[in-house]
């Protein structure tokens, strides 16, 4: 019999007791199969040792990002594991780095998958197991020697005191670690105009030549991984910051909004600036600025800074209000060089250049007049952007990488709360482990609401080709006859007998309107992928684009096929082989849904990819379900903050699948991930200005299932809130 994946290492188990006091206490987790157990300390050091707390992973198992907070001083990044019928019974674990937790959460949700798969072997059989029986088929793993064959996450509680680990390479690790670039072909026409102490700086000359202002970017390569890069980006410790940071080095924090977005406080003195005689007006200036960040799957951060407003900071007397230029971040993740063992990363900082007050340059490139340099290096953006070089020097001035971690997450740290261990004395009623054990439902005799059942508890890089493009773009194209449809004949797909409640985009109408972009403006994974990472440009979709609904309500739409004005209730609709829906749930007030509905023009090919993710488990499905976005035309900061990396859905936010004739379709949570919240809140502010394309990828992981195929795109073309129709089911 093959032996269950598991998984072993050091969180914090973070919480409320009964008392309403918070609680942060380092525990020893352990995960094989469907089992759970939590230790106080660390088992391979004490043969025997019995756990605290146990359990079993029930199928219905819903894990969630809570991101960055700060618990008693510490910076650390959370999860919650909560009853997919009621959040409020949740249990929530910490780490010290992004890195750390996003392993734990792929660690549970693989033991939610093995709940599915037994779910499904056992359905003949009695539906739930009792404690009794299942230490008899899960046997407790209590021996050193079995211990030894866990995946660690993490270093062990002393790390815990410590901001960052270095990556650990697990056995089902994929490519993610080693992607660099977008998933999607960068607008963007970026140009070299100044190079200092190895510092790059660039301008968009797509974006000066299309009159939508200068945009600037500062690139460098900093020696740490982007989990220390992040830190210090994001730290608001003063001693720190004046290290690297000349213009923003005072910061205080105004308000926490969540684990992805604040609000902070600065101030800065001029004087130390070169001739900026003409500040003297004002000894010192201030401002705010609200700042979102994420990290994206394959280890890189983003964090978007755009100056705002805040009723606890209005403007003081003595100080000038400044409003900072809007930039963002991008940390990337490096190849380690040959031979060297330390981490490097990619460091950007994009900025938009308001360039009134130092000269404007000519839209010509290359033209630039001599006062222009000048002026330039004496403004704040040029002082904002050298903050890279900074950066870079203030890592390579650190003797050891160790000592700098240390300083990122000790702040002030109480030492009753900095113990990593308790002793086995220690009292556990005021600890709560999980209060989601068993189903609410009398009648529920499988516990199909159970979470995590007899646990006991106290009440409380991609590498892209340098081929020619026309030569990749051939590649793509002999890739058209798929394998992922039958061999018969073809059905026409004709556009105009099908009607959505937003229309197709016409040479008169370019606003709230939809289109079919192609495939050729998304990389996806080549045939030989597995061996050399390489990605070619998208051939044409599989599936067809037909219609796109804008709907809003009051309450989140779910399974948008029961509408009667629903293609696939139309005489038409119920002829297609199969359809495809996305219905992207945008948290709103209203809320609103964009769906999109894919028509193949035949019927799936048996045992193919495609069939596979249709006709199988929401396991698989979430495995492979995969979206590139791709903002072609909006305002730069976000695009930039959109981002054009492809993210496995069921793994970013709750995806919820629906099987039914020939359709499937496929209800997309975006409120179910604090991370998506931030990026739709900001989209909305600007949805009426931005053009986004959209791409649908079953994700191919094997050599059998290679190269990828783009199941369909969308283009959308600057929708407003208000041209979307109310949804009714009656």
């Amino acid at each position: 019999m093959a032996q269950a994946q598991a998984y072993a290492g050091w969180v914090y188990h973070v919480g409320i007791n009964s008392k309403d006091l918070q609680y942060c206490h380092a525990r020893y987790l352990v995960i094989k199969g469907r089992c759970v157990d939590m230790y106080k300390r660390d088992p391979q050091e004490e043969p025997g040792l019995q756990p605290m707390k146990k359990g079993i992973v029930r199928h219905n198992l819903m894990v969630a990002e809570i991101g960055r907070q700060i618990v008693y001083g510490r910076v650390l990044y959370g999860m919650k594991i909560h009853s997919k019928r009621d959040h409020s019974k949740h249990v929530q674990f910490a780490c010290s780095s992004a890195e750390e937790i996003e392993k734990w959460m792929s660690a549970f949700r693989h033991a939610k998958d093995e709940a599915e798969l037994e779910a499904r072997k056992t359905s003949a059989r009695a539906p739930s197991l009792t404690e009794e029986e299942s230490k008899q088929t899960l046997p407790r793993m209590r021996s050193k020697s079995r211990l030894s064959r866990l995946i660690t996450i993490g270093k062990g509680p002393e790390m815990l005191m410590r901001a960052r680990t270095s990556m650990i390479q697990e056995a089902d690790t994929d490519d993610y670690f080693n992607k660099r670039d977008g998933d999607a072909v960068e607008q963007a026409d970026w140009r070299c105009f100044q190079t200092q102490n190895g510092l790059r700086m660039f301008e968009d000359v797509a974006a000066l030549q299309a009159d939508r202002g200068t945009i600037m970017k500062s690139v460098g390569v900093v020696d740490a991984s982007p989990d220390a890069v992040f830190e210090i980006v994001m730290s608001l410790d003063k001693s720190q910051r004046h290290q690297w940071d000349v213009l923003t080095g005072d910061l205080e924090l105004v308000e926490h909004i969540d684990g992805h977005a604040d609000i902070v406080y600065g101030t800065f003195d001029p004087k130390y600036f070169e001739n900026w005689s003409w500040y003297r007006k004002y000894k010192r200036r201030d401002f705010l600025i609200s700042r979102y960040w994420r990290r994206d799957q394959d280890g890189s951060y983003s964090i978007t800074q755009i100056s705002t407003l805040h009723r606890n900071r209005p403007k003081r007397p003595g100080l000038r209000r400044v409003v900072l230029n809007s930039g963002i971040w991008e940390i990337n993740p490096l190849p380690t060089r040959s031979g060297a063992t330390g981490s490097r990363s990619l460091v950007t900082q994009v900025m938009e250049i308001e360039s009134t007050g130092w000269g404007r340059w000519r839209k010509s490139w290359g033209k630039w007049k001599k006062s222009d340099y000048s002026s330039f290096r004496k403004t704040v953006p040029y002082i904002l952007l050298c903050r890279t070089a900074g950066l870079r020097e203030f890592f390579k001035a650190e003797a050891e990488l160790s000592l700098l971690e240390d300083r990122i997450s000790v702040l002030n740290v109480p030492k009753e709360a900095a113990k990593p261990l308790e002793t086995a004395a220690d009292t556990e009623v005021t600890e709560d482990f999980i209060d989601a054990i068993v189903s609410e439902d009398p009648d529920a005799g499988d516990d199909t609401e159970g979470l995590i059942s007899n646990i006991p508890f106290q009440r409380g890089s991609h590498r892209l080709s340098r081929a020619p493009w026309s030569a990749m773009l051939a590649l793509a194209a002999a890739q058209l006859e798929n394998p992922l449809l039958a061999d018969e004949p073809r059905i026409n797909l004709d556009v105009n007998a099908f009607k959505g409640s937003l229309e197709p985009a016409s040479p008169s109408k370019d606003c709230n309107c939809w289109e079919d972009p192609g495939g050729k403006g998304f990389m996806v994974r080549g045939r030989t992928y597995t061996r050399d990472n390489l990605k070619i440009p998208g051939g044409e979709p599989v599936l067809k684009l037909l219609a796109v609904d804008w709907y809003k309500s009051a309450h989140r739409i779910d399974l948008v096929a029961r509408h009667p004005q629903s293609i696939v209730r139309t005489e038409a609709g119920k002829k297609l082989p199969f359809v495809l829906i996305v219905n992207l749930q945008v948290p709103a007030k209203p809320n609103y849904s964009l769906v999109f509905y894919y028509a193949a023009d035949r019927s799936l090919r048996p045992s193919s990819l495609l069939e596979k993710f249709a006709n199988g488990d929401d396991s698989f499905r979430n495995s492979r379900f995969k979206l590139i976005p791709s903002i072609v035309e909006g305002y730069w900061v976000v695009r930039r903050a959109v981002g054009t990396k492809a993210c496995l859905l069921g793994r970013a936010v709750a995806c919820h699948y629906h099987r039914k004739d020939n359709y499937l379709e496929v209800d997309v949570d975006i409120g179910s991930s604090s991370v998506a919240r931030g990026v739709i809140g900001l989209v909305l502010g600007y949805v009426t200005k931005i053009v986004v394309d959209l791409a649908i990828v079953v994700e191919a992981k094997e050599d059998d299932e290679l190269p990828e195929y783009i199941l369909g795109t969308t283009r959308v073309n600057r929708i407003s809130p208000e041209s979307a129709v109310p949804f009714q089911l009656g």
